[in-house]
């Protein structure tokens, strides 16, 4: 599976690097390796967006059934089984399936890892020939070379940790949640970054640029998807 979805993904990547190579000059500190993995990681994200959309709109769903979810809970707590069957009930009422969110991360997990294979491993899925991936240029502004990781922390590595971490938060700024797992949450979106710049540091910089324009592409999603919940909620009030 990931060597099918690699070879798809790397022909795409091949496919944007023949196009954007085709139009004009090189310019001088943005190869068009560097420009071809940007725009392919925003189609990749445009080709997951509805996986994303569906995920957003499940935990929407939970959010607005929570309240409910805890009054059976409470209600029924030395009862196990009668809570199990309330809760049953009131997902089947509200066309919620509380496994969904596994599902569609189960979804993308093989997606996002055949595409990380393919910027990993740029000759086996993109370019074939060797000699043709070692005499295309790949720097990208401060990086003189994207199979190398970046030489300065303050750079890509820093956005890669800084963007997760606003994603994370954009992420669970809707969610309700009892405080013990609001407190986990929180945990989470320290260490999540830390690991993210931890990886960085050593990946090349091809990946970390990856992660990065793919961070901000559902940055502005989330944004997007976030104010038009509030909105929501404002005219239910």
């Amino acid at each position: 599976m990931r060597a099918l979805l690699g070879n798809l993904f790397g022909g795409l990547l091949k496919l944007v690097f023949d196009m954007v190579s085709s139009i004009g000059t090189e310019p001088e500190y943005f190869s068009y390796y560097a420009i071809a993995i940007i725009i392919t990681t925003i189609i990749f994200k445009f080709i997951l967006l509805p996986i994303s959309l569906h995920q957003s709109k499940s935990t929407k769903k939970m959010n607005e059934i929570q309240p409910k979810m805890k009054e059976i809970q409470n209600k029924y707590k030395n009862d196990p089984q009668t809570q199990q069957a309330k809760m049953m009930e009131l997902y089947k009422e509200n066309n919620y399936n509380p496994m969904s969110g596994c599902l569609i991360l189960l979804i993308q997990f093989p997606i996002i890892i055949a595409f990380f294979s393919v910027l990993r491993d740029p000759i086996t899925y993109v370019f074939k020939d060797p000699k043709v991936y070692e005499a295309i240029s790949k720097n990208f502004l401060w990086i003189t070379n994207l199979e190398q990781p970046d030489p300065y922390l303050w750079g890509l590595p820093l956005l890669a940790a800084l963007t997760t971490y606003l994603q994370s938060m954009l992420m669970t700024a809707n969610v309700q949640t009892d405080p013990q797992a609001q407190a986990t949450q929180k945990t989470m979106n320290i260490f999540l970054p830390l690991m993210i710049f931890w990886a960085a540091r050593s990946f090349a910089a091809g990946l970390a640029l990856y992660w990065v324009i793919g961070n901000i592409f559902q940055i502005i999603q989330q944004l997007i998807i976030n104010r038009s919940m509030g909105k929501i909620k404002e005219d239910r009030g």
